[in-house]
C-alpha cells in the first residue's frame, strides 16, 4: 500500500469516513471538555479561557549567553521558559572534566554550580514566569539550584512554577544520557515527587516523554504506548515508595512530538487523553479526578527538518503547531527553521515563535474548543490509535512490564524497526520528503549558522577553578557526606542535594557521590 493511504503507523485509510466508522456512546468515548475521559480536552473552556504556554526551548554556551537569549525572547512574546543543557551537564560531569571536552556548551547550556544557575536566571521573575528544564539523570540536582538560587533572591520555593524532565525510562529507549541503573534512578524520580508534593506544589516533577522515542523512529501509536506505559510504571514505584496517588498524580506531566501526519497526531493527542485518563482510574483509583489528567508540552518534530531547502521547514513547523493546537496541548515549543543546519539563530527563533503567535491570534482556532471533534475520520482514527496503543501496552505486561521490556530490547527493537521500515520508504520514494527525494534543486550555500563561542570552555574551567576555591571546603564535605549517607539509606534525596548544593557542591561533585551510592548503567545486548 502506498505511504499515501495509510498513517504513519499503519493504520489504512479509507477513502472516506462515516457514523459508522466510529461508533459507540458519545459521552463514554468522547464526553465534554474538562470531564471524563477528557477526550476533548482537560479544561472546560481550554484556550477561550487561556492559550497554551508558549515555551521557546533555548540553550548553549555559558549561562550569561543563555540569559540573554531568554530575554531576547520574552521581549518577543514568549510565556515561559524552557532550558536546554549541555551533554556534561546532562551526564553529571563538571565543565573542567576530562570526558567533557569539547562539548562544553555545545548542545545547551553549561551549568556546574550555583553561580551559574544564579547568572542564567538573571534579572528573570521567578515568581512569575514558568521555567521547564529539559534535565534527566541530573534533575534533581538542577531543580535544587533553581530553588537555591530563588531562596537567595527570597522567592519562596513554594510559589516557583515550571517542569523539571525527570523521565530516565525514555533515556535507556532513545536518548542514552543516563547515569544510574534503573532502580536508581526510579529512586531519584520519585524522591523529585515527594519533594515537590510537600514543598513545590506548582512544580511539575517530571515530563513523560515521548518526543525523544518519536524522534528515534517510532510510530505515532508506538509514541502513544511506551510513553504511557512509562508513565503507568512511575506512578507505580512512587505509589511503592509510599506516596499517595492523589499526592502527585495531579502534576504529572508529559511532553509529545507533532510530526508530519497531521490528522493522526491531532488524534493521538486525543487518544492519549482518553486512554490515560481509563488506564490510571482503572489501576490506581484515584479520589481527585485531577488524577486523571494528561497535561501535556508538545515540540515540533526536529527529526522532520531538513537541511535541504530549510524555508520548507517553516511550513512543516506551521501544520506541526496546528496539530498540537487543534489536539488539546498545554504548552508548545516550535522548531526553529535552521535547526537542520546549526543551534537556531534569533532571525529563526523569532520566526518560530511569530508562528504560534499567528496560529493564536490571527487562525481563530482556540476561539472553539476541540473544533475538530466529531469528525468521523478524526474519531475513528482515535479509535484506531488507542486500539494499536492497548495492544503494545498488553504486550508489554505479558513481557512483565515496562522494565523489563526495555532490559530486553523489546521497546528499543520495535522503534529501531518502525525508523528502519520509514527510511527504506524514503529511499524508494514511496514517502515524499519535500526538496529531498522530491522537488529538489541545486542548493545555494546555506545560511549564516549560529555557533557557540570557542573560548566558553576555558573560560568554564577557569571559573570552576576560582569557585572550588573560594567556599568554605568543612561544610562542603559535610553536606556532600550527609548526601552520600542519605542515598544509602532512604532520606530524601533533593533534600539533601539542596543542601549539598547550598555549601557550593558542585553538580560533578554530587554525581559522583550518587554514582558510588548507585553504581553506573551498563547497556545489555538488545534484540
Amino acid at each position: 500500500m502506498s505511504r499515501e493511504r495509510e498513517t504513519s503507523s499503519g493504520i489504512p485509510l479509507e477513502p472516506v469516513y462515516g457514523p459508522a466508522d466510529a461508533p459507540g456512546p458519545y459521552l463514554e468515548k468522547l464526553g465534554f471538555p474538562g470531564e471524563f475521559p477528557y477526550t476533548r480536552g482537560v479544561h472546560p473552556t481550554m484556550y477561550r479561557g487561556q492559550l497554551w504556554t508558549m515555551r521557546q526551548y533555548a540553550g548553549f554556551g555559558s549561562a550569561r549567553q543563555t540569559n540573554e537569549r531568554f530575554r531576547f525572547l520574552l521581549a518577543h512574546g514568549q510565556t515561559g521558559l524552557s532550558v536546554a543543557f549541555d551533554l556534561p551537564t546532562q551526564m553529571g560531569l563538571d565543565s573542567d572534566h576530562a570526558r567533557a571536552r569539547g562539548e562544553v556548551g555545545r548542545v545547551g547550556v553549561a551549568i556546574s554550580t550555583i553561580d551559574d544557575m544564579a547568572e542564567l536566571m538573571d534579572g528573570l521573575p521567578l515568581d512569575r514566569v514558568t521555567t521547564s528544564m529539559t534535565i534527566n539523570a541530573t534533575a534533581p540536582i538542577l531543580l535544587a539550584l533553581y530553588a537555591a538560587v530563588a531562596e537567595e533572591r527570597g522567592v519562596a520555593i513554594a510559589k516557583l512554577g515550571g517542569t523539571v524532565q525527570n523521565d530516565l525510562l525514555k533515556e535507556y529507549i532513545a536518548r542514552g544520557t543516563y547515569i544510574y541503573p534503573p532502580e536508581g534512578s526510579l529512586r531519584v524520580t520519585t524522591d523529585v515527587f515527594s519533594f515537590c508534593a510537600r514543598s513545590m506544589p506548582r512544580w511539575n516533577p517530571i515530563s513523560i516523554s515521548g518526543y525523544h522515542m518519536r524522534e528515534a523512529g517510532a510510530t505515532a501509536a508506538q509514541e502513544l504506548a511506551f510513553t504511557l506505559a512509562n508513565g503507568l510504571t512511575y506512578v507505580q514505584a512512587a505509589v511503592d515508595r509510599g506516596l499517595d496517588v492523589d499526592e502527585f498524580a495531579p502534576r504529572l506531566s508529559f511532553f509529545f512530538n507533532a510530526h508530519n501526519d497531521f490528522l493522526e497526531e491531532v488524534a493521538k493527542f486525543r487518544a492519549a487523553r482518553r486512554l490515560w485518563a481509563n488506564l490510571m482510574r482503572g489501576r490506581f483509583h484515584p479520589r481527585s479526578a485531577k488524577s486523571l489528567l494528561l497535561r501535556f508540552h508538545v515540540q515540533t518534530a526536529g527529526s522532520t527538518l531538513t537541511a535541504q531547502q530549510p524555508e520548507n521547514n517553516i511550513v512543516r513547523t506551521a501544520l506541526q503547531a496546528l496539530a498540537a493546537v487543534l489536539g488539546g496541548a498545554q504548552s508548545l515549543h516550535t522548531n526553529s527553521f535552521d535547526e537542520a543546519l546549526g543551534l537556531p539563530t534569533e532571525k529563526a527563533a523569532r520566526i518560530a515563535l511569530r508562528t504560534q503567535q499567528v496560529i493564536a491570534h490571527e487562525s481563530g482556532v482556540p476561539s472553539t474548543i476541540d473544533p475538530v471533534g466529531g469528525a468521523h475520520f478524526l474519531e475513528a482514527l482515535t479509535d484506531e490509535l488507542e486500539a494499536k496503543a492497548r495492544g503494545y501496552l498488553e504486550e508489554i505486561e505479558r513481557r512483565g512490564g515496562m522494565l523489563a521490556a526495555i532490559e530486553t530490547g523489546y521497546v528499543q527493537h520495535e522503534i529501531h524497526l518502525a525508523a528502519y521500515r520509514y527510511q527504506q520508504d524514503v529511499e524508494a520514494g514511496r514517502a515524499v520528503v519535500v526538496g529531498v527525494n522530491r522537488f529538489v534543486e541545486d542548493e545555494p550555500e546555506p545560511p549564516h549558522i549560529f555557533q557557540p563561542d570557542p573560548r566558553v570552555e576555558a573560560e568554564r574551567a577557569e571559573r570552576l577553578r576560582a569557585f572550588r576555591a573560594g567556599r568554605d571546603h568543612a561544610a562542603h564535605e559535610r553536606a556532600l557526606t550527609a548526601l552520600e549517607r542519605g542515598a544509602r539509606a532512604d532520606e530524601n534525596l533533593v533534600s539533601l542535594i539542596l543542601g549539598a548544593v547550598k555549601a557550593r557542591a558542585t553538580l560533578g561533585e554530587i554525581s559522583d557521590r550518587l554514582r558510588a551510592v548507585f553504581g553506573v548503567f551498563q547497556p545489555a545486548k538488545t534484540l
